[in-house]
């Protein structure tokens, strides 16, 4: 026994050496990737650190002020390329940067629009200032002076802020602007910003001579967490729009309204509604409902002439029998 301890104690003593140095070699290396991450700026050196094993250029990499300032300055720069450089910029500071990525709130691209809308927000100082960028873009939401789309993106972009200061000039562009489309993007300016309105204004725009924009309304009311024009809503079970009537049947239906339930059977019936979409929407949303005086006019949708009409019937049956 004594010489088997002997034996193991003379083995550990030999590979302690050769532990340590490969520990040390571990180290070195270790030492010489966080230095190489640390000399370049587009690499974060704590995750250098902790993934000292990986290449450099496996690294995350980060945009860096200069390549803000320069690189979106010029024109024809790809749309993935901008979105790649802000996106990889989102933590870093440069007050420079700032008039150069406001230029693209009112880039052609959506999308351009909105990470640079994000990249802003995100701003510790030079945005919201008294002066700054977000009063400038409040001012032109409004301006009449403006071109139309410039308005629009204006009013796009005040929804992107996330900012509550937006809703009221958000909901003056709704009630005022002469342009449908600078109403609809204040619809869903209304809608990112999850409000109907300092006075109901989501509910107003429901009744727009605008088709486009009496679907945007319909589209936010279900999305923002108050909508209290529910009044508004089945008035529009008689639009001329069929698309309209089916997209406020599916509204109804969303928020469980038990007010619409006898406007929901009307649409229902294959006599007074001739739209297959519509009827089908109306049976799916009295489904959602619930309510059992609607069984009869289910029932009677399940002999629909539509196939779409029929399955949703057999649904809306189904869910009704639940509720009893």
């Amino acid at each position: 026994m004594k010489s088997h301890f002997n034996r193991v104690s003379t083995m550990i003593s030999i590979s302690l050496p050769k532990v340590s140095a490969v520990l040390v070699s571990l180290s070195a290396l270790a030492v010489a990737n966080v230095s190489s991450a640390g000399n370049d700026p587009s690499t974060h050196s704590g995750r250098a650190s902790f993934y000292s094993s990986l290449e450099d250029n496996s690294l995350e990499h980060v945009t860096t002020s200069d390549a803000l300032a320069t690189e979106l300055r010029y024109q024809n720069v790809a749309p993935t390329r901008i979105w790649k450089l802000l996106e990889h910029g989102e933590k870093v500071e440069c007050l420079d940067c700032i008039p150069v990525v406001s230029k693209l709130l009112y880039d052609s691209n959506a999308k351009t629009r909105e990470i640079s809308a994000w990249w802003l927000r995100r701003r510790i100082f030079g945005v919201f200032g008294p002066g700054e960028i977000y009063s400038r873009v409040v001012a032109g939401a409004t301006d009449q002076s403006q071109s139309e789309s410039r308005r629009a993106y204006a009013v796009n972009a005040l929804g992107e802020f996330l900012n509550p200061a937006g809703v009221s000039p958000v909901a003056q562009a709704l009630m005022g602007d002469d342009s449908a489309q600078v109403r609809v993007a204040a619809a869903a300016a209304l809608e990112r910003l999850n409000s109907e309105g300092p006075n109901g204004e989501l509910g107003a725009a429901l009744a727009d001579p605008d088709e486009n924009v009496r679907l945007a309304a319909l589209h936010a009311s279900i999305s923002v967490n108050v909508f209290s024009a529910t009044d508004s809503l089945v008035e529009r079970f008689s639009d001329d729009s069929a698309l309209v009537r089916r997209r406020t049947a599916e509204a109804a239906g969303a928020m469980r309204l038990s007010d619409a339930v006898v406007g929901l059977i009307r649409l229902s019936s294959e006599d007074m509604e001739p739209s297959a979409d519509v009827r089908g929407a109306a049976v799916w949303a009295l489904g959602q409902i619930g309510d059992g005086q609607a069984s009869a006019a289910v029932q009677a949708a399940s002999h629909d002439s539509s196939k779409l009409v029929r399955d949703a019937a057999h649904v809306a049956v189904l869910r009704l029998r639940l509720v009893k």
